[in-house]
């Protein structure tokens, strides 16, 4: 066995399957997710995992007695390292479990927040998730939370300085929070600059969202050229990735928004801390919503992914298009049946981001979605008013001009972003 083999955490991957709860996913696909998301931090190895049917969760342990007895000698019999539970834990339970069974234990939220702290790239970002996993720790009275000293990635739930810690001082953490918002604030303002700077170039905005894996950002990299990560991996993506293309030869031009991908019962702390680096999907034009329509449960993500939007505050207005990624990976017996299924839709579009099936269909029904988004108006200029009519040529906006005795008449066809643009001036 390896150096790098024997530094590996040995993990086990258990899913709560709880009759009660309003987790819609079947108990297997749900199992096989909570394990993909534990492949996707560093360093750890899954060695396999289980499914546990509990009529009735113990407020104090989770798990009935007998349950842990088996977890136990299964953890000691593979040296396990790290016991993962697809669910939420309360603290109590945590420190019950880990206990009895003599190891570390993480939940979904937790698990998340690891590996978005290992991922995290800019600054905002490592800002966010940090502020995310402080008040999420400070819930924890068992938690480690000297991360704040160290220099690799992730959050320390799973090896690194601190580890032993058992208590976290919250006070201590209070005020570290206060420090991370103010640094975020300034953060913040520098985004905000970034977004008045592109506001001078009054492009339309496509937003890709989409569960996490579908494909957006491979989607991304064919239609603008980039080389932003895309693995067969969750949350491969974290930062947004904006890009300007233009759509055809002589297409409009237009800037392209890779965001991080969604997730069902992504952790609250999350969803609130990625809210502004989200912004650029509250302020979209188009919204192309990416999903993996090879995987067995893509209805029941696209409806985790309405249920964020609609908590981000997104506009019911704001056109959608549906892309129905991975089409090389449908079966070929139903691939003719899920393409006459897009179809009959005028807003899906059957594509694979791996092969470029489709891609040609979905670059034109951008075009049209961002048309169908454009407006013509009427207006009168003033004689004197030479700057801003000026502009309006230079962004070809002007469909028609007539003088009159008051300025120039003018018929001008924009989009929102153009029209706000030109009322600044």
């Amino acid at each position: 066995m390896s150096e790098n083999d024997t530094a590996r955490t040995r993990a086990w991957v258990v899913h709560p399957d709880i009759p009660a709860s309003s987790n819609r996913r079947e108990p297997e696909y749900a199992l096989a997710e909570a394990k993909s998301l534990a492949l996707a931090l560093p360093g750890i190895e899954v060695f396999g995992g289980d499914v546990v049917r509990l009529p009735k969760p113990h407020p104090g342990t989770l798990f009935g007695k007998g349950k842990i007895e088996e977890l136990k000698a299964l953890i000691e019999g593979q040296e396990i390292d790290l016991l993962l539970i697809d669910g939420p834990v309360s603290p109590v339970q945590q420190r019950n479990l880990e206990k009895a069974l003599g190891l570390k234990l993480l939940d979904r939220t937790g698990l998340i927040l690891e590996i978005f702290s290992d991922r995290a790239a800019t600054r905002e970002g490592v800002l966010q998730v940090e502020m995310a996993a402080l008040s999420y720790q400070r819930t924890r009275l068992v938690r480690a939370w000297t991360h704040l000293e160290r220099q690799r990635g992730g959050l320390g739930f799973v090896g690194g300085p601190g580890e032993t810690q058992i208590e976290a001082d919250r006070r201590a953490i209070d005020d570290q929070l206060v420090r991370l918002r103010r640094q975020l604030e300034k953060v913040v303002k520098t985004r905000a600059l970034h977004r008045a700077a592109r506001a001078k170039v009054p492009l339309p905005i496509v937003a890709f969202v989409g569960y996490t894996n579908a494909g957006k950002s491979t989607l991304f990299n064919r239609l603008t050229g980039a080389d932003v990560m895309a693995k067969d991996m969750l949350f491969a993506t974290l930062d947004p990735t904006m890009r300007k293309i233009e759509l055809s030869d002589n297409g409009p031009e237009v800037i392209l928004s890779d965001t991080v991908g969604f997730i069902s019962d992504l952790p609250t702390e999350l969803v609130a801390a990625f809210r502004a680096t989200l912004e650029e999907v509250l302020a979209a034009d188009l919204i192309c919503h990416i999903r993996d329509i090879s995987h067995p449960e893509s209805e029941i993500q696209a409806e985790d992914v309405q249920t964020i939007l609609e908590g981000l505050g997104v506009k019911k207005d704001t056109p959608h298009i549906e892309v129905w990624n991975k089409a090389d990976q449908v079966a070929q017996e139903d691939k003719a049946a899920v393409a006459n299924q897009a179809g009959r839709a005028d807003d899906v579009h059957l594509v694979s981001a791996l092969t470029g099936e489709g891609i040609d269909g979905l670059i034109e029904a951008i075009a049209i979605g961002l048309a169908g988004h454009t407006r013509e108006e009427e207006m009168v200029l003033g004689y004197s008013d030479g700057r801003k009519r000026a502009w309006l040529y230079e962004k070809g906006l002007v469909q028609s001009e007539e003088q009159g005795e008051d300025g120039f008449h003018l018929t001008v066809k924009w989009n929102p972003h153009q029209a706000a643009l030109f009322e600044k001036m």
